[in-house]
C-alpha cells in the first residue's frame, strides 16, 4: 500500500493503540508485584502466541525473502526482546505514569533513524520539539522520590529509555516490513519469537525465586497477551502501514499523557509539584512536534523530493 499523509481513520487508530500501550504500564506495575517480571513477560507472550495459533496454516503461505528474515529477526530483537527487559525492570524501580513519560523520547529517536535509514524528511520543529521532551524528561527523573514502589525511579526511568531506543530499531524495521507482510503477520511474529526468547529467562526466575503463579496477577498477564499484545500492535503495526515511520512514531507523545491518567486513578500515583512543571516541559515539546510545518520546511521537503526525482531521472539516462 503506498504510504500517505496520516488520515482521520488512521490517527484513530494510532490514538487507540497508545491508550492501550499506556495502559500497559499499570498491568505490568500490578503483575510485577505478586511474580517476576521474565515470568509475567514471557504469560504474556504465550498468551499471545495462542491467539495466532488458527492463523499458521495462513502464515504458512508466506513467501520469503533472505533479508526479509533479517528485518523480521532484527524487529523480534528490538521489541519484544530487548525492549521488554529493560521495560520490566524499569517499571520494578520507577512509577507508571514516569515511566509514561520518557516515552516521549522515542519520536526523536525514530525520526533520527528513519532519516538515516529510511531517507524520511526530518522537520526542524520535531527536533526541537523532542529535545524539550527529553530535557523535561531529565528533570522528572532528578526530581524522583524514592518510594516503596518506586525503590529507584531515576535507573528504573535510564531503563525505560533504553527500550524506548529498541522501541525507535523496532518502528523502522515494521515500517520497511509493512510493505511486503500484513500486521497480523508481524505482530505474530513477534509474539512466538518473544515466547521462545523469553522462556529459559521465565524458566531460570521461576526455579531461583520465591513467588508462585499468582491469581491476582492472571488478569494483568491475560490482559498484556491479548489486549495490549494483539490489539496495541496489530493497531499500530497496521497503521505503519498507512503512513510514515516518523509519523506514527510522534503518536508515542500521547502515551506520558494516557499514563499519568491511568496510574493516578488506577495506582494512586501522584507527580510532586516540580514533577507536574518537569511533565508540562515534555507536553510543550510533545505540542511542538505535532504543530503543522512552516513554509520553510515544506520548500525542503520539496526539494528533497526534487532531488529525489532528479537522481532517478539521471540514473535511468545512464
Amino acid at each position: 500500500m503506498h504510504k500517505k499523509d496520516t488520515d482521520i481513520f488512521t490517527i484513530f487508530i494510532l490514538c487507540t493503540a497508545m491508550l492501550i500501550w499506556a495502559s500497559s504500564f499499570i498491568a505490568l506495575k500490578v503483575a510485577i508485584e505478586d511474580m517476576g517480571p521474565m515470568s509475567v513477560i514471557f504469560g504474556r507472550m504465550i498468551i499471545a502466541s495462542l491467539c495466532f495459533v488458527f492463523f499458521i496454516k495462513k502464515f504458512t503461505k508466506i513467501q520469503f525473502r533472505k533479508k526479509d528474515i533479517k528485518y523480521i529477526l532484527l524487529m523480534a530483537l528490538f521489541e519484544p526482546c530487548l525492549y521488554f527487559i529493560f521495560e520490566s525492570y524499569a517499571i520494578i524501580n520507577t512509577t507508571a505514569g514516569q515511566a509514561g513519560m520518557i516515552t516521549s523520547v522515542m519520536p526523536l529517536l525514530t525520526a533520527i533513524g528513519a532519516g538515516i535509514i529510511l531517507k524520511e524528511v526530518i522537520s526542524k520543529q520535531l527536533i526541537f520539539g523532542s529535545i524539550l521532551a527529553i530535557l523535561g524528561g531529565i528533570w522528572l527523573s532528578i526530581n524522583a522520590i524514592s518510594t516503596q514502589s518506586a525503590p529507584n525511579p531515576m535507573w528504573g526511568n535510564f531503563l525505560e529509555f533504553l527500550a524506548m531506543i529498541c522501541g525507535a530499531g523496532y518502528t523502522i524495521a515494521i515500517r520497511h516490513l509493512s510493505s511486503n507482510f500484513s500486521a497480523l503477520f508481524l505482530t505474530a511474529m513477534q509474539s512466538f519469537i518473544g515466547a521462545l526468547f523469553f522462556l529459559p529467562f521465565a524458566l531460570y526466575e521461576y526455579n531461583t525465586s520465591n513467588y508462585e503463579i499468582s491469581m491476582q496477577a492472571l488478569p494483568s498477564i491475560l490482559y498484556l497477551g491479548i489486549v495490549v499484545t494483539l490489539g496495541g500492535y496489530g493497531l499500530f503495526n497496521y497503521a505503519l502501514s498507512r503512513t510514515h515511520a516518523s509519523t506514527a512514531a510522534a503518536y508515542v507523545n500521547l502515551i506520558p499523557v494516557f499514563a499519568v491518567i491511568l496510574a493516578y486513578f488506577f495506582l494512586n500515583e501522584k507527580l510532586s509539584t516540580i514533577q507536574l512543571y518537569a511533565s508540562l516541559v515534555i507536553l510543550t515539546g510533545v505540542v511542538i512536534t505535532q504543530m503543522p510545518t512552516g513554509l520553510k520546511t515544506r520548500l525542503v521537503q520539496s526539494q528533497y523530493v526534487a532531488n529525489f526525482l532528479r537522481r532517478r531521472k539521471d540514473k535511468h539516462k545512464k
